[in-house]
């Protein structure tokens, strides 16, 4: 009596465990205490997790992104040279020498290189240098604004607004704000258009690593070092924030804004982009980034969820029109594999899109047909809860349709005889129709 007491108690547990106890396989969930985040696979542009993705907050200093991103673009066209020279105006002085913010301590009545300011910029997130920058490229940084503006619509940028080109907010320039924008203007940025700028910057140009992941630099004598603290920094205090592969991108921080983040990092050959914005410490943003990639290289892998040659059991023929055959096999032609976390495979179908050029007005493709045509595009859809899409609308995973064999076309004589008889079929039709 007591065996079978304690076998019927294991199998009461045992049926227990099997609804109360997730399954191994299922995909774990991540929370931030980031008030937005997002991470973004690089080299397919989706976007692995997000939270209040969508909602634009005071960025402080990732603003220098745009910033960078005009001046490598300038540089990339030839409108600008990295030896090229300027100097120092009086609104960028009155900027370097506030101690309230970060900068490497300009001197007017000297020529400075591009690269020398860009760098300051990049590394040591000098203020004044942007607005160097701004005014070498535009004439005036209220110019430079409108530049950066234009450009975050060029990029496909939501939810954004640039008021200066270094993240401060307006109403710290004691009435010297770039001309088109108000006092208390500040600038605005959601953490998907924060990540879609770094997407596009690293992306349209990866040089910007060379000088990101630089931890520490001279600048005129002065020794500065780089507020990304994820980066190998010698320093004993910064060592515990140091996550490898990081190798950008910008940090922000004011009393607005909270202490934000846009990272950047490579592992085993995948490239993510991570973004926090409105933590509440310095710490925390570093902290809150490794949580991001640490779920975005461990539950994220590339997978191959459908091979070369798959075929949908509901669409696995094309009707063929005049031709020796009257159907035609399709298929994908080549594999789909996508990064998707650990657990969700099961969860990802692919849809059929034909070419309707290529049909006539029965929806039949005509003879002759080759083996290899392509005859539309197989979309890879998620059929879970919560997809976030992509980071860009134009990234989407698609293969080509292709047909399967050779459909070669009737001779003349097959087809008269075709056309014969469809008449009479058609006549016969009629007749009976009028009893």
């Amino acid at each position: 009596m007591y065996k079978r007491t304690v076998l019927f108690s294991l199998i009461v547990f045992a049926m227990i465990l099997s609804i109360v106890a997730p399954n191994s396989i299922e995909a774990k969930s991540m929370k931030t205490k980031a008030e937005s985040a997002i991470i973004v696979d690089v080299e397919t542009g989706k976007i692995l997790y997000a939270k209040n993705e969508n909602e634009a907050l005071p960025p402080a200093s990732m603003t220098k992104m745009m910033t960078e991103y005009i001046v490598l673009d300038k540089i990339n066209s030839g409108d600008l040279k990295w030896d090229d020279k300027t100097q120092i105006s009086d609104y960028a002085y009155e900027i370097s020498a506030n101690n309230n913010f970060s900068g490497v301590g300009l001197t007017q009545d000297k020529d400075y290189t591009v690269k020398e300011l860009y760098e300051a910029m990049a590394i040591y997130s000098d203020n004044a240098t942007s607005i160097a920058l701004a005014e070498l490229i535009s004439g005036t940084e209220g110019k430079f604004v409108e530049l950066m503006n234009e450009t975050g619509e060029k990029l496909g940028l939501t939810d954004f607004k640039f008021v200066n080109s270094n993240g401060l907010d307006n109403k710290l320039l004691d009435g010297k704000h770039p001309e088109g924008t108000k006092a208390d203007d500040t600038n605005l940025l959601s953490a998907k258009s924060a990540a879609l700028l770094a997407y596009h910057l690293v992306s349209d140009y990866p040089e910007v690593l060379e000088t990101t992941s630089v931890t520490n630099t001279t600048f005129d004598g002065l020794e500065i070092t780089n507020y990304n603290w994820m980066l190998p920094h010698d320093s004993q205090n910064l060592k515990q924030f140091y996550y490898e592969g990081v190798d950008g991108l910008k940090t922000g921080h004011t009393d607005l804004a909270g202490y934000a983040f846009t990272s950047t990092a490579e592992k085993d050959g995948q490239r993510l982009i991570t973004v926090v914005m409105r933590t509440k410490s310095v710490e925390e943003r570093f902290k809150e980034t490794a949580r991001l990639l640490d779920f975005g290289f461990k539950e994220f892998g590339e997978v191959e969820l459908f091979p070369a040659g798959h075929q949908l059991e509901t669409e696995k023929t094309l009707d063929v029109s005049k031709g020796k055959a009257d159907k035609v096999g399709i298929e994908i032609a080549e594999k789909i594999s996508a990064p998707i976390q650990k657990g969700t495979e099961g969860e990802y179908n692919v849809s059929y899109e034909i070419d309707e050029s290529l049909l006539n007005k029965d929806g039949q493709l005509e003879a002759p047909i080759k083996k290899g045509d392509k005859v539309g595009v197989a979309k890879l859809i998620y059929e879970g809860e919560n997809d976030p899409g992509y980071i860009t609308e134009d990234k989407t995973f698609t293969v080509d349709i292709v047909a399967t064999e050779d459909v070669e076309k009737k001779n003349w004589f097959s087809l008269l005889m075709s056309g014969i008889g469809s008449f009479f079929a058609s006549l016969f039709t009629k007749i009976t129709d009028l009893f």
